[in-house]
């Protein structure tokens, strides 16, 4: 039961008990008081009814945002697919691919010398020129 459900059962009541609102001191406080509950149970209704639609604008804008957010922080995930090395002629920083490091040889965009890459462990490159 709704709080406006339950203070038209109240309001029910009252009338039932044929007060009379006019004369009564009694019935009047009590006729007032039944206004003002029905004043207080519409404005509740109308916050729920407002807390409902906020709610759902906040899942709205936090799907968004979820959306915004793979695209900004997923972009550094991937950024795990590339690997940086420097080049031995111009020390300049490459980004290669898994492809390139597959073939085990780069050129480097900056100067244009081609090396390969030494996948041992320490991660040294190691310059072949082949310009």
């Amino acid at each position: 039961m709704t709080i406006s459900e339950k203070v038209a059962y109240l309001k029910g009541l009252a009338e039932g008990l044929n007060l009379d609102v006019e004369k009564s001191k009694e019935g009047k406080l009590i006729s007032v008081m039944i206004g003002i509950l029905e004043e207080v149970g519409l404005s509740i209704e109308d916050l729920e009814e407002n807390a409902l639609a906020l709610g759902e604008e906040i899942d709205v804008l936090s799907d968004d945002l979820a959306d915004v957010e793979s695209v900004v922080f997923d972009e550094d995930e991937d950024d795990e697919d590339y690997f940086e090395v420097e080049c031995p002629n111009c020390e300049e920083p490459i980004i290669i691919d898994d492809e390139a490091l597959a073939a085990g040889e780069v050129q480097c965009p900056n100067c244009e010398t081609r090396f390969a890459l030494d996948l041992s462990d320490d991660g040294d490159e190691e310059e072949t020129d082949e310009d």
